[in-house]
């Protein structure tokens, strides 16, 4: 299983990824989308709603399970990947890449410091 050492991790199988701008990419993990199995639905909020650390921003629907997908930091989101909207299964064939759900324009960058790096998230995801 992948798990980049460039990215920082929330408990609920968020990646975030710090752009050279500020902006926080996010979306979810190789161990999120391989549980979930075949990605067929995407539900994204829209561009401009505000977002505090922990709470819902959309929803992923799969073959198995619909499944909640949390922001892991607070902000403003700037972006949506759109892609999504008619090929979700990109979440199942590039969770890193193109798979990508939103960017965030963080109150606090920060705040990426309290979430997981990569050796404490392929511990997390251990147990």
């Amino acid at each position: 299983m992948e798990i980049p050492e460039s990215l920082r991790y929330a408990e609920n199988h968020e990646w975030t990824r710090l752009g050279d701008d500020g902006s926080v990419t996010v979306g979810i993990t190789e161990f999120a989308q391989d549980a979930l199995g075949d990605i067929v639905y995407v539900d994204l909020p829209e561009v401009g709603r505000e977002v505090a650390a922990g709470e819902v921003f959309g929803e992923v629907e799969s073959t198995k399970s619909v499944s909640d997908v949390y922001a892991p930091v607070s902000g403003v989101i700037t972006a949506v990947n759109e892609a999504l909207e008619a090929t979700p299964e990109l979440v199942n064939q590039s969770p890193y890449g193109d798979g990508w759900f939103i960017v965030i324009e963080p109150s606090d960058v920060d705040a990426l410091k309290q979430l997981m790096d990569a050796a404490a998230y392929a511990s997390h995801t251990a147990e």
